[in-house]
């Protein structure tokens, strides 16, 4: 039986597992107008948001909202997708859906500094303007602190609590053919969209293999052993362990295409 893991007041223990060729049977179905195929089809996918949803989850935002956006994601890629992409719909869906709660997390925040920061940061900006006057010199912070009186470190806290907030969207650089964003000029090496999205098909398409290849895998590349090993182990031959370890790496391989 499976584990019980309650998101979003989902037991994903009672979410249905289908295959490949299950899908595909129900993909046409709904393109076809069926409402029953396409209500088990948006059902049995759900992981595909959960295992997003925790992503993006913390305790500023509310976890069903952010679910109830990667869903209109999962259906947004379960009406554009076709199977002449000649790839496994969980690698289409879930870059639309992580697409999908990250406009929605960057069209719905909201910044409120503090009563007292906006006290300071005025302060600041009074005695900027002072010094400013008659100087064709724009004042250091380190001057600014000085003449209002307060630390520095109070003025470049307030400062910044106060600044806009810019996009990550926001072009940097824009012409006729190409234009530059921000997030173009970032990365974030440890948690990559690639990444994310290549965990989420490699566990699916494990989730797809039958039991003995799964343990065939498990055995040979997580715990090290032999084939030879793995043979006298689970009572099978070293032929059928080394058919069983090709036809698994060629079926995870299919996720990648």
């Amino acid at each position: 039986m499976a584990n019980k893991v309650d998101i979003c007041g989902i037991n994903t223990a009672e979410l249905p597992k289908l295959k490949a060729q299950e899908i595909a049977i129900l993909m046409k179905k709904l393109k076809n107008g069926d409402d029953d195929a396409r209500q088990l089809f948006l059902y049995s996918n759900m992981r595909l948001v959960l295992s997003v949803v925790k992503r993006f989850a913390t305790k500023k935002d509310n976890v069903d909202d952010i679910f109830q956006v990667g869903f209109v994601g999962l259906i947004k890629a379960m009406e554009n997708f076709d199977e002449n992409f000649n790839v496994k719909f969980s690698t289409y869906a879930v870059p639309m859906i992580i697409g999908e709660i990250r406009r929605f997390l960057r069209d719905n925040s909201s910044v409120r500094v503090s009563r007292s920061l906006r006290d300071i940061a005025y302060k600041a900006l009074q005695a900027r303007d002072k010094l400013s006057k008659g100087s064709p010199n724009e004042p250091n912070l380190e001057e600014i602190a000085k003449e209002a009186g307060l630390k520095l470190r109070e003025v470049l806290n307030a400062l910044d609590a106060i600044s806009e907030p810019i996009s990550l969207f926001e072009n940097v650089y824009n012409d006729s053919e190409d234009s530059v964003l921000v997030m173009d000029q970032i990365k974030d090496v440890k948690n990559s969209s690639d990444e994310f999205i290549e965990h989420v098909a490699l566990k699916e398409a494990l989730n797809g293999l039958k039991s003995r290849e799964k343990e065939i895998l498990w055995l040979r590349y997580f715990l090290g052993k032999t084939q030879v090993e793995i043979s006298s182990q689970v009572g099978i031959s070293q032929a059928q362990v080394s058919r069983l370890e090709k036809n698994a790496l060629e079926e995870i391989k299919k996720s990648f295409v």
